[in-house]
């Protein structure tokens, strides 16, 4: 896992992928992290633990790295928490507040700058549409839709295949994988947050079977990113206020919060969106962590509402009856009695079927369109426009197949509609009819989500009607996402599932007191947690969307069947992305074959383990850092005196140093030209704890003379003294839980007994060592059936 950049490699090593591998390249595996010292990296031959330090991210196969959340507690560190004042106590926690005032403030700035974009286009695109359709001029109509959309397609395409490949899809899934302690490569730079805002008012705009809530997050964790860290990666600040957040750790928190504004901005949901950032995206989680997400998604709010008062004056275009997302029902006296209970887990259960065949469905196409994209550019471009041009031929032409419906007197609003928005659009009807089906495909997706969603119009739609724009939806959902624009599942989802339960609630007729508008409802709920297997933060957010709050209950029992149903079959459509993506994500619950399976056993699977001597030879880690691509290094002074005894001669585990501050040394040439330890005022002279943080550089941009490497470093100083070690008799499956709960990189294997003779260290786990897929590929007896499974 923990690999050098500039390591040759082929492409990531994924159930999906490995006959093809293997049929590629024989028995030959590329392992750099169980590569010995000595032996060459590209003609290594793996028999024993494998690993796969390679994803597929965005369009390429990509090298990845684990992330330091880890405390790294040396001289360096313990020092400066000594040294550390009142004021700069204050001023990191002020700083921390600031960074997430400002991701909030900047994440309600975006959101609305492309909202305001998504509505003027799309909305002035469709009513020139309706005006060749009132003077007759359909297949004008019919190409200036095409070719608009097109357009706009192609330009969100173009951006994401040749500036930032990382911006194509909802980005979630690599957000998840970035907090679980994985750094995808270019996930959150400035190109790929300029890419991902236009690309996602470019693709929207174009009437895409897609939303833009999954490219908000990703939006908002690129902001959080790029504050914490100064700027882009080639022109960071150097503000010394900013030096407290150059580690994983803090970064980590802020694009935590930078997730959580991105779900608020998109459904102005601001505890949805902390509770979505608590159960689907983050792996750690503290009580100061809550309070700064949840002030993050508050100052979302508030920006939000102020530019929902500056547009409903009309100052914003055709921004003010569409916008952002909010399909209030609050009208609705929802009344419910024992009997409804019964359809209400119909829904339930038929949303956890259909969400886990779209996932099952989903995938396949996902592999289907790798294969397609991995043929370069213009596969990808194409892919995209064809999608492009046959979604605006559906939306224009099914309208046609409906029947015109006469206008009813007691009707609420105007009809029929010849304005972009509105329940009744008159489409191709005589004066006093609509389209019922124009309605919902002829409009943005979040105009058609709040027509469907509308209450008290029992007799707006025709059964036909929606069971076209149900089949629609469910064909455009699979074959949308996964090409090369930003795209989001969550309004795709909502669109599938809110037809079905609409369906329900015509076919349900007087036997309930439901309305049919909250059967949509409910159906859009059921089958979000179907496939993306969410229920709290899910929940909140509806009630949020819907500003009812008497549609709990039944909404929590529909998303909890649904939840249900949906993982007696496959995983979250989430994890499945990840699993294609080859993104080594650790699960929060082992399997249970793990528990038959010691941290011991793995390390005897692996290649000895690599020390180094705390004072070593320049020539030796100049060897080490060359012919391996180990991240940490175990340090290991032979004949210590033991405290509190007589005995000398002991073998003492000094701690674990990281290949980056070994970089570090020979770079700030910490060499002595005798063997010995340093004091403390020395290292602190040479280094500081700043510069320790630094991770960009590499050992072949560091030059060390012949009469150098005769010399000798003093590794103490930099050593982290207080790694998180088991000992070799733990089972893996507990070891897994401590390294993916306290989010490390390196896990030192200690021996059970102690004695002359016995080395005080067994070997190193590391994140590619717990993954399943790689411990069976070395263990495989211990692979089980279900049925097997269950027993445990």
């Amino acid at each position: 896992m923990e690999e050098d950049s500039s390591q040759l490699a082929a492409k990531p090593e994924t159930p999906h992928n490995m006959e093809a591998e293997t049929e590629a390249y024989g028995e030959e595996e590329h392992d750099p992290e169980s590569n010995s010292l000595r032996q060459p990296l590209l003609l290594k031959r793996n028999r024993t633990l494998s690993s796969s330090p390679l994803a597929l991210v965005g369009a390429k196969v990509s090298h990845i790295e684990s992330l330091d959340y880890e405390i790294n507690e040396n001289d360096l560190f313990k020092h400066d928490w000594r040294s550390r004042s009142k004021v700069q106590v204050l001023q990191y926690i002020f700083s921390k507040w600031s960074l997430a005032f400002l991701v909030g403030l900047l994440t309600g700035l975006i959101a609305t700058l492309i909202n305001l974009a998504i509505e003027n286009i799309a909305g002035y695109k469709l009513l020139a549409i309706v005006g060749f359709i009132e003077e007759g001029r359909y297949i004008t109509g019919l190409l200036f839709f095409t070719g608009v959309n097109f357009l706009l397609t192609m330009v969100a395409a173009v951006l994401c295949v040749c500036f930032a490949p990382t911006a194509a899809g909802p980005g979630i899934p690599e957000i998840k994988a970035y907090l679980n302690g994985v750094d995808t490569p270019n996930m959150f730079g400035a190109t790929t947050l300029l890419v991902k805002i236009v690309g996602s008012i470019g693709a929207v705009s174009a009437g895409l079977d897609l939303g833009k809530e999954g490219p908000l997050v990703h939006i908002g964790s690129c902001i959080a990113s790029l504050l914490a860290q100064g700027g882009p990666d080639n022109h960071r600040l150097k503000w010394r206020w900013l030096r407290y957040f150059n580690n994983d750790r803090d970064r980590r928190d802020i694009i935590t919060c930078g997730s959580s504004s991105g779900v608020c901005a998109a459904f102005r949901a601001p505890v949805g969106g902390v509770l979505f950032a608590l159960e689907e995206v983050a792996t750690w989680w503290r009580s100061s962590l809550l309070w700064r997400t949840f002030f993050s998604t508050a100052v979302v709010v508030v920006v939000l509402r102020a530019f929902i008062e500056i547009c409903n004056s009309g100052r914003c275009g055709l921004f003010g009856t569409g916008g952002l997302i909010m399909f209030d029902v609050s009208d609705v006296k929802v009344s419910y009695h024992l009997m409804d209970i019964i359809p209400v887990i119909i829904i339930g259960i038929i949303g956890g079927l259909l969400g886990s065949l779209y996932n099952h469905v989903l995938h396949k196409v996902l592999r289907l369109y790798n294969l397609i994209n991995q043929k370069g550019r213009m596969h990808k471009l194409l892919l995209a426009l064809s999608v492009s041009l046959f979604t605006s031929v559906c939306q224009y032409c099914l309208p046609f197949l409906a029947q015109c419906r006469a206008c009813d007197p007691s009707f609420p609003e105007t009809c029929p509609t010849n304005d972009r928005s509105g329940n009744f659009k008159q489409f191709n009807c005589p004066p006093g009819h609509y389209n019922d089906l124009a309605t919902l495909l002829l409009t943005t997706n979040d105009d058609a989500v709040r027509n469907i969603f509308s209450s008290n119009t029992s007799n707006e739609f025709q059964v036909f009607s929606i069971l076209i724009f149900f089949a629609l939806y469910c064909i455009l959902g699979l074959i949308t996402f996964g090409i090369a624009v930003p795209s989001g599942l969550f309004l795709p989802i909502i669109l599938m599932g809110s037809g079905y339960g609409r369906l329900l609630g015509m076919f349900m007729g007087s036997y309930t007191n439901l309305d049919q508008g909250l059967y949509a409802v409910l159906g859009a709920a059921s089958l979000m947690a179907g496939s993306m297997r969410m229920t709290v933060s899910l929940c909140v957010i509806f009630l949020e969307l819907t500003n009812n709050l008497l549609l709990l209950p039944i909404t929590m029992i529909v998303l909890l069947i649904a939840k249900t149903v949906g993982d007696s079959f496959n995983p979250s459509i989430y994890e499945i992305i990840l699993e294609l993506k080859g993104l080594p994500f650790l699960d929060a619950n082992p399997e249970p074959w793990m528990r038959n399976l010691t941290v011991g056993e793995l390390a005897d699977a692996k290649p000895p383990v690599i020390t180094l001597n705390g004072v070593e030879k320049v020539s030796r880690i100049v060897d080490v850092l060359k012919n391996t691509t180990h991240n940490g290094f175990p340090i290991v002074d032979e004949g210590v005196p033991v405290p509190g005894t007589i005995a000398t001669g002991a073998t003492e585990l000094h701690g674990l140093i990281l290949r980056a501050h070994l970089v570090q040394a020979l770079k700030k040439k910490w060499f002595l030209p005798e063997k010995r330890r340093t004091e403390e005022w020395e290292v602190r002279e040479k280094f500081n704890w700043v510069e320790l943080a630094e991770r960009e550089l590499k050992i072949e941009q560091v030059a060390v003379t012949r009469e150098e490497m005769e010399m000798y470093v003093d590794l103490h100083p930099l050593t982290n003294t207080t790694p998180y070690t088991v000992v070799e008799s733990m089972s893996v499956a507990k070891a897994m839980v401590l390294f993916r709960s306290v989010g490390l990189r390196h896990m030192l294997i200690v021996p059970k007994y102690q004695g002359a003779g016995v080395p005080p260290i067994v070997g190193i786990l590391t994140r590619q060592d717990l993954r399943a897929y790689n411990i069976l590929s070395a263990f495989p007896h211990l692979a089980r059936s279900k049925a097997e499974e269950k027993l445990y």
